[in-house]
């Protein structure tokens, strides 16, 4: 009985102990289970992490190389618009945009540096990018400083550029190594997912969560996928939006170069017609000066000779004033050229002080002040630069009706490129005409520099002042600026480029009576198709001493020359009928070669022409009996091949 108990309290131990065992033992195991599922967890939330993470960092590379794509492509459109618009907010966009793109480069270098293939493609797109951030720059330099036609071409050259093909080729580079990283991480990161479900499943009900939380991951890769798609999708949609843009700016620049083309034949129109009109009035005034006083000299001639000369006297002064305006019409029109020498506009204004004071009268006061360095030089026709001057005096006297204070400034200044009109970066001497008159509105100031628009009554002006100071200032590479205040008084103020030489002894004033040299009679051979002119010709011709043989066909004029001796001069009118006065001259000169060649015309085309002349002399009409004999003694003294100038119409 004992030994049952025994037996039985022993079994109970046993299975007491073997229980506990089993139960430790569980409990181990349930340890064990808890910890390998807890590690488990732990290494599948790891490996989820860092696949989240890589994935994110190859999607933040691919979309930032679209962007930076955008980017690029929006930065040449901006550029593109703004070389054809010469829109300056454009060109700060252009500008914008561009720098966005270097920082987009900066930052796909940064985020890259754990990946070689990348950096080393990233380092190729920063070479790419600084090539054509110089070919770029060129173009909007250009367009900047107004070059339009060289932007132009350049702009074309560079959408060819290998640069911008290195550039597209090395994105697409950039995107598709990413995306083998991408599949490479995501191929490990599956893998990472596949073994942690393999131990989950063993365990039961956590095999459940990690399919949830793959499922999770592989939502969130979609949504990825999606939002990299609608990115590029959005870039496409730019990038043709920018193409469409283009096209329509190119259609309208199109249109707008016709409608100025229109607009510049309009004008010309109107410019003919006002040019007509104050030709016509003005001619006809002066005329009426010169056919009057002849009419009258004739009838005097016999019983009063001094009225007789003083009516002479009148009609030349009639036909001096068609001749200015003639030589004014021809400023204005630019095809005078100038005869630039190298000027003080200090020393210029002090030489002017008696012309000012006897042109302007008692009751103006003349001030003149002097605000700029020593030194300050231009390089401009000296005459016409006191003609203009005198202009803008005696327009200021008219305005003040004779009674006021007249200053002239004479001061310098430095502009920046657009500053002041069209004129370049640099120094300019300022040269400024103030009035104390009674000043002009708005809209006469907007007209000011017409042809032939004047605000003074009939027969006090012709309206050419101040055009002809516009235009001999534009001629010169300057400015001219007017301010007017009604009741105050006009300020006109001429910009002209300084002018830097080696220093020169310059006097301005009077120059010197020259000697009259003692001329010996030549032999001259004398073509004109206008037997008014050919007969006034010959008499000066004959009243100079020389001996001369006329011609009024130019055609016949080969013919009549070899039947002549001895010649010394051939004078030709330039514009005949049949042949013109080179056409004579070339078909002369092999039999003649050693002959003086001497044109006389008066078209206005003509002025400063004198290259298309073969290098011959050229003497303006109307001409004087003086002005002729210089003529006559430049051409025989400076005979061909030697190079000449032209001689001034006087």
């Amino acid at each position: 009985m004992t030994g049952d108990m025994g037996e039985t309290a022993g079994g109970a131990a046993s299975g007491t102990t073997w229980r506990s065992f089993a139960l430790v033992t569980m409990a181990i195991l349930g340890v064990l289970v808890l910890v390998a599922l807890s590690w488990t967890l732990r290494e599948a939330d790891r490996q989820r992490d860092r696949a989240l993470a890589l994935q994110k960092h190859s999607y933040e590379v691919m979309i930032l190389s679209a962007n930076l794509s955008g980017t690029l492509a929006r930065a040449e459109a901006s550029l593109g618009r703004y070389v054809i618009s010469v829109d300056d907010r454009l060109g700060q966009a252009y500008s914008a945009d561009w720098q966005l793109a270097s920082q987009q480069i900066s930052r796909l270098k940064q985020i890259t540096h754990d990946n070689p293939d990348q950096q080393g493609a990233i380092e190729a797109l920063r070479r790419a990018f600084r090539v054509r951030s110089n070919e770029l720059g060129d173009i909007a330099l250009n367009t900047f400083y107004k070059r339009n036609d060289q932007a132009l071409a350049l702009y074309y050259k560079a959408r060819q550029a290998p640069s911008r093909m290195a550039i597209d080729t090395l994105l697409d580079t950039i995107g598709t190594q990413e995306r083998t990283v991408l599949d490479q991480r995501t191929g490990a990161a599956l893998a990472s997912v596949a073994r942690s479900s393999a131990i989950a499943s063993t365990l039961g009900v956590f095999g459940v969560l990690i399919l949830l939380g793959a499922l999770a991951m592989g939502w969130m890769t979609v949504t990825a996928l999606g939002q990299r798609a609608a990115a590029r999708a959005e870039a496409e949609t730019e990038r043709d939006r920018s193409l469409e843009l283009e096209a329509a700016v190119a259609k309208a620049s199109a249109e707008l170069l016709k409608q100025e083309a229109k607009l510049r034949q309009v004008q010309k129109l109107e410019a003919v017609g006002q040019l007509t009109g104050g030709i016509a009035h003005d001619f006809n005034n002066m005329l009426a000066v010169v056919i009057g006083g002849l009419e009258l000299a004739r009838r005097h001639v016999g019983d009063d000779p001094q009225a007789a000369q003083r009516h002479i006297a009148n009609a030349a002064e009639g036909a001096d004033r068609a001749a200015a305006l003639t030589r004014r019409l021809l400023a204005f029109s630019r095809e005078e050229s100038l005869r630039s020498e190298t000027l003080d506009p200090a020393t210029l204004i002090g030489g002017m002080s008696d012309l000012l004071d006897r042109t302007l009268g008692d009751g103006i006061t003349v001030v003149v002040r002097h605000e700029s360095d020593g030194g300050w030089m231009v390089r401009s026709d000296r005459i016409q630069l006191e003609n203009a001057v005198l202009n803008l005096a005696v327009n200021a006297r008219d305005a003040m009706d004779g009674r006021g204070q007249l200053t002239i400034t004479v001061s310098h200044a430095t502009f920046a490129q657009g500053d002041i009109g069209t004129c370049a970066a640099g120094d300019f001497i300022a040269l400024a005409v103030c009035d104390t008159g009674c000043g002009m509105p708005p809209e006469l100031v907007e007209r000011v520099f017409e042809p032939f628009f004047t605000t003074k009554p009939s027969g006090k002006g012709t309206g050419l002042g101040l055009s002809q100071v516009f235009a001999f200032v534009r001629q010169a590479a300057g400015e001219v600026v007017l301010e007017s205040t009604v009741g105050v008084g006009t300020t006109v103020t001429l910009y002209l480029p300084r002018h830097i030489a080696p220093t020169t002894t310059s006097v301005i004033g009077a120059f010197p009576a020259a000697a009259t040299p003692e001329r010996t009679a030549l032999d001259i051979f004398v073509v004109e198709d206008d037997p008014r002119v050919l007969n006034a010709t010959m008499g000066a011709l004959e009243e100079l001493g020389h001996r001369a043989v006329a011609c009024d066909d130019p055609i016949i004029a080969p013919g009549v020359l070899d039947g002549l001796g001895n010649v010394d001069l051939i004078i030709s009118d330039v514009l005949m009928p049949g042949r013109t006065g080179p056409e004579l001259i070339d078909t002369v000169t092999p039999q003649r070669p050693d002959m003086a060649v001497l044109f006389v015309t008066g078209y206005a085309g003509e002025a400063g022409g004198e290259a298309q002349f073969g290098g011959r002399h050229v003497l303006r009409k109307p001409f004087t009996l003086a002005g002729l004999a210089r003529a006559i003694d430049a051409a025989v003294q400076d005979r061909p091949p030697h190079p000449v100038d032209s001689i001034a119409a006087e």
